[in-house]
């Protein structure tokens, strides 16, 4: 991140986030920012969830792609909105202590919370998003301000709602003085990319599935909950028509600004295949997806740097590299961290919600106009001393 003199004082901020992938932990991530540039990169860590949360999840999620935004939300959402809230707060908690660091250090926490579904808008409709967390409990409990709720607002003015990494991405890509040659991929559940052109706009959309089908195919077969380095897709042959025909998806040639929700791609994908070949297939559909993205850009990058769970995947990275035609590289490469850089996000977004500043723009969620976003809870000790 360009580190540059700025009129706003730089802080510390807290970044949380948890994807859709479920890979059962929390990202931490401690960054001094003013929601512009980045003076400090502080201590991160993955902090595992409790027994039982990831079950509690699975469950919620499939309650929620029945839901589909239609009458009450299912009771199960308030069970694991508690459960998520009460998680992350202690993860916080925990991490505190051991930096050894107190409440009044830190500005801002940016919780994004567990997304639970995801709708992107049509002509005549707006979309919809949810994402289970409590950030008042959070807030009162540390005593410390929490932001979430990052992505309600820009759809209510007709955005995506995601993704918002994009402002992030393209301060960590002039952090290498890197051109429109080199664009981000994030591989979580779903993938997006973030591309910055010639006059410094960002681009950036969801490209297609990551590693939520292939997780799910992999836990489906009772064989854990992924691919650990790419073993079984590895053992495994594509099969090309099937891999073809997924191409043909209407979504992966569609303009963008656009978005996707974890189900909107499924597992059902390999229906009919073995393991093996089914997550050869799958691996695979997420570099051709990546491919297709890039034609549907003003100039195709030859390089990704890649940040997110898939990049631990090297069978996933070979295969945005043979099926895109492009060089996949991991964030460790150029000096990123990359199992924080999600977390990170949500802390500088923190940051820039409470200083007012924008978090979409119109090529990366849609909105008409640059958009602030994001609902700030400030501790009730706090609240009540200002009132």
């Amino acid at each position: 991140m360009t580190r540059i003199a700025s009129p706003r004082p730089q802080s510390w901020a807290i970044g949380l986030m948890t994807g859709t992938v479920l890979d059962g932990n929390i990202d931490i991530a401690l960054i001094r920012t003013d929601g512009e540039t980045v003076s400090e990169f502080g201590a991160w860590r993955l902090a595992p969830y409790p027994h039982g949360l990831q079950s509690l999840l699975r469950e919620t999620l499939a309650a929620a792609a029945d839901w589909a935004f239609t009458g009450p939300e299912p009771a199960i959402f308030r069970e694991a909105e508690e459960a998520v809230t009460m998680a992350q707060t202690q993860a916080v908690a925990d991490f505190l202590a051991e930096e050894g660091l107190a409440a009044s250090d830190i500005s801002a926490i940016g919780f994004h919370g567990q997304t639970v579904l995801h709708r992107a808008p049509v002509p005549g409709r707006h979309g919809e998003t949810r994402q289970l967390g409590d950030g008042r409990v959070m807030a009162d409990r540390l005593g410390i301000t929490v932001v979430n709720d990052f992505r309600s607002r820009d759809m209510r003015l007709g955005g995506q709602g995601a993704p918002l990494s994009a402002i992030y991405h393209q301060g960590l890509l002039a952090s290498i003085d890197a051109g429109p040659e080199t664009a981000v991929l994030n591989l979580g559940g779903v993938a997006n990319i973030t591309w910055v052109d010639e006059t410094g706009t960002p681009h950036a959309f969801d490209t297609g599935p990551a590693n939520a089908p292939l997780n799910d195919w992999i836990h489906a077969h009772g064989r854990g909950e992924m691919d650990r380095d790419g073993l079984i897709a590895a053992r495994g042959t594509v099969d090309r028509q099937r891999l073809g025909q997924l191409l043909d998806h209407p979504y992966l040639s569609a303009p963008y600004p656009k978005s996707l929700d974890r189900n909107s791609f499924t597992a059902r994908m390999a229906d009919g295949l073995g393991l093996e070949d089914g997550a050869a297939t799958l691996t695979a559909f997420t570099g051709g997806a990546v491919g297709k993205a890039l034609d549907r850009l003003p100039r195709r990058p030859r390089r990704l740097i890649v940040c997110g769970g898939g990049r631990r995947n090297p069978g996933m990275l070979e295969a945005i590299a043979r099926e895109a035609g492009v060089e996949a590289t991991s964030a460790e490469t150029v000096g990123w961290r990359g199992d924080a850089i999600e977390a990170e996000c949500f802390a500088f977004l923190a940051r820039r919600t409470l200083e007012g500043l924008p978090i979409g723009f119109p090529l990366t969620t849609g909105v008409p106009e640059p958009a602030t976003g994001g609902e700030i809870h400030h501790p009730a000790a706090a609240s009540a001393a200002r009132s």
